[in-house]
């Protein structure tokens, strides 16, 4: 609890009230009629009443000292902390393409293929790791697409469920479902991250800084009805920002092919359409990168959580509790507003003064 700095020195009248009454009542003992013997009054005795005939005049000094507390401004200051988070909206785009069954990229020293080292250098992206420091604060989507576009996971901050859909993504298994519908991919991208602007506008609940879409593919658009350059167009009309990712070494890469004999992995060319992942990525004011291994990959990452940062803002507010009007908690005990307090006392008072200690015999 602390007082006004202006009124603190109103604090001193506590101290010169009660010493007031002291002398005032220090003056009144003194006989004023001088008697040759009071030994008869003393044998008489005193009555409760005339022992308690200072109760008034205490009551009284007790009000003024809590009127002059009041007058001093108690306040007791909370401090309180509000943060505004300026978050990013973002659907993370990966191909599930046979093609991503090339083994060409390595976790933890092991051979591993394109789509496992896309899942795991993601997971590590949203979640964090020692190079990563993870989007806890984004609103962020999953999509997948092979042969069609299918959206995994909706724009959320539940991350947990997030992560746990893209652990279970898998290559397609149905060969008339194979293929690379990107153009299809990022059109349905737009859609959610469309609607989640609308949405933040309309309700004012979530501050979303900036939108983008988050693109990892090995081939080139054989699939859907959407042309990419077109979906970019719709995307840059929307204000969203893409980051194209070229995902496999150049030239040729281990792929499994199915023989009489059984899988076998045998080199295969790649092909990425580099030329309008680039286009892509310039119309829409984002960016093309290049992962040959999971260490670029990684490294892209990085960049992209430079360019795409979460704001924090944090603002500190002071609530102040006025004792004189609000009660205060003293010691486990609720005590009323000093100013309720000092009126009942001098309520109190001016009834023992009228009543019990109006005369004394």
């Amino acid at each position: 609890m602390s007082f006004h700095p202006d009124a603190i020195w109103l604090l001193l009248l506590g101290v010169l009230v009660p010493l007031a009454w002291w002398t005032t009542v220090r003056g009144r003992n003194r006989a004023t009629i001088t008697f040759s013997d009071v030994q008869g009054a003393r044998l008489a005795g005193r009555t409760l009443r005339s022992r308690l005939r200072w109760v008034p005049t205490g009551i009284r000094v007790l009000v003024l000292s809590l009127l002059v507390i009041t007058l001093a401004r108690p306040v007791k200051a909370n401090e309180q902390t509000k943060v505004t988070v300026e978050g990013v909206a973002m659907q993370m785009l990966v191909d599930r393409s046979s093609s991503m069954l090339a083994e060409d990229f390595e976790i933890d020293d092991r051979r591993t293929n394109r789509l496992e080292a896309v899942k795991r250098v993601g997971a590590d992206f949203i979640a964090g790791s020692e190079d990563l420091p993870g989007r806890p604060n984004d609103l962020i989507g999953l999509i997948s697409f092979a042969g069609y576009a299918d959206s995994l996971s909706p724009m959320t901050l539940d991350h947990a469920h997030l992560l746990n859909s893209m652990s279970q993504l898998q290559n397609v298994q149905i060969a008339s479902e194979d293929g690379t519908a990107i153009g299809d991919a990022v059109a349905l991208a737009v859609e959610r991250l469309r609607d989640v602007g609308e949405r933040a506008q309309e309700t004012n609940r979530q501050r979303i800084k900036s939108r983008v879409i988050v693109l990892l593919t090995d081939g080139e658009n054989t699939a859907g009805s959407i042309e990419p350059l077109v979906a970019a167009d719709l995307a840059q009309k929307y204000g969203i920002k893409i980051y194209t990712i070229g995902v496999g070494t150049r030239g040729v890469a281990l792929a499994p092919v199915q023989t009489p004999f059984g899988r076998e992995l045998r080199p295969t060319r790649v092909n990425i359409d580099e030329q309008t992942l680039t286009e892509m990525a310039d119309r829409t004011g984002g960016r093309y990168f290049r992962a040959t291994d999971t260490s670029s990959l990684q490294k892209i990452y990085e960049t992209i959580d430079e360019l795409e940062k979460t704001e924090t803002e944090q603002r500190r507010y002071l609530q102040y509790v006025d004792y004189a009007v609000e009660p205060m908690q003293l010691g486990g005990y609720m005590i009323p507003p000093l100013l309720l307090l000092a009126f009942g006392l001098l309520v109190i008072e001016q009834f023992l003064s009228l009543t019990t200690f109006r005369s004394l015999p």
